[in-house]
């Protein structure tokens, strides 16, 4: 008798063994949480560009700018969230916690990826594993500055001063652990010095006591350090970049001056959380470099001391890579600890 595969007790028992497996399977897809997808149509709502400092500081007014021009050429509002304190932690945690969908974003500085793990073990995010990068948006270079009764004017006679009487001379920052300590003592380190580090709370008060002789030296932003040294408040001895400030252009590097392994500036990048879909990370990394090749986005950013740079998310990466063990082993030569 001929024997149809459906009568076959073999062929029975392979077939329910295929749709108990296949249910199975979709039971355990259903199971799983499911990923997140790139939308065709992104940004389909509202973007939250979240910034890690109160407004008004240079960092803002750059992340306030990108957001701006992201609005106008993706067609959708770019809501700024400014969530500042604990050294950018505060805002880091949360972006680092946010869905990975492209509608959170986070603009911040260095210190959020480099200098804050180098000197605090608790923080609520990872420098590495809890972002993508998309690009970095524009280098801001930090100056050393002198109190204008000091009788140092010249890289060459700040060098010579410090190393002769060290006890002398102190040099101000904008904060305990931040860019400009980490600037500071690599720099002195470079120099073969060491002067007392006064930190402050901000660079306001840092320069209010420059101003006043309270402290004799001060690393600081070009942002910060313009208005005072074009008013003669204050004197500029040098930029710690290898190419000199576009917005002050007679200030010379420490380069020229015979130190070319000084190359130090603070950066302002775009990340996403971990996790965000390819499509809309290129897609923002593409927005970014349009915004980045504009020439009327170039004049503001140099306007608040800034240089732009853009760089992608690959060059953005391997910025904090390289830079992370670095901040780490300043950290522990010159025992930088978090407050």
């Amino acid at each position: 008798m001929h024997t149809t595969p459906s009568q076959h007790p073999g062929a029975t028992r392979r077939r329910l063994f295929a749709l108990t497996a296949g249910g199975l399977a979709t039971a355990l897809c259903a199971a799983l949480p499911a990923p997140v997808l790139a939308d065709p149509a992104y940004p389909a709502k509202p973007i939250t560009l979240v910034i890690p400092f109160p407004p008004g500081g240079s960092a803002d007014t750059i992340g306030r700018l990108v957001g701006q021009r992201l609005s106008q050429e993706l067609g959708q509002t770019v809501v700024i969230d400014n969530r500042p304190g604990a050294g950018t932690a505060i805002a880091a945690g949360f972006v680092a916690k946010a869905a990975p969908d492209g509608y959170t974003l986070f603009v911040s500085s260095g210190s959020t990826f480099t200098a804050n793990p180098a000197i605090r073990s608790n923080l609520p995010y990872d420098a590495v594993k809890s972002f993508d990068p998309i690009a970095i948006v524009a280098r801001i270079p930090l100056i050393v500055l002198a109190n204008k009764e000091v009788p140092v004017n010249t890289i060459q006679e700040f060098t010579a001063a410090i190393k002769a009487t060290p006890d002398k001379y102190s040099y101000a920052s904008f904060g305990n652990g931040t860019t400009a300590h980490f600037a500071g003592e690599i720099l002195l380190g470079r120099l073969g010095a060491k002067i007392l580090h006064v930190p402050y709370k901000g660079s306001g008060p840092a320069m209010t006591d420059l101003i006043g002789g309270q402290v004799t030296f001060s690393v600081d932003t070009v942002t910060a350090a313009i208005p005072q040294v074009k008013a003669g408040k204050v004197k500029a001895i040098g930029v710690t970049t290898i190419a000199r400030s576009s917005q002050l252009p007679d200030v010379p590097t420490f380069a020229e001056a015979g130190h070319p392994g000084i190359n130090i500036d603070t950066w302002i990048m775009m990340v996403a959380p971990k996790g965000t879909p390819a499509a809309i990370r290129e897609k923002l990394e593409k927005t970014l470099a349009k915004i980045g090749a504009s020439a009327d986005a170039q004049a503001r950013m140099r306007a608040q001391g800034a240089e732009p740079a853009f760089a992608g998310s690959a060059a953005a990466a391997a910025q904090i890579e390289q830079e992370l063990p670095l901040m780490r082993a300043v950290a522990q030569r010159a025992n930088i600890k978090s407050d």
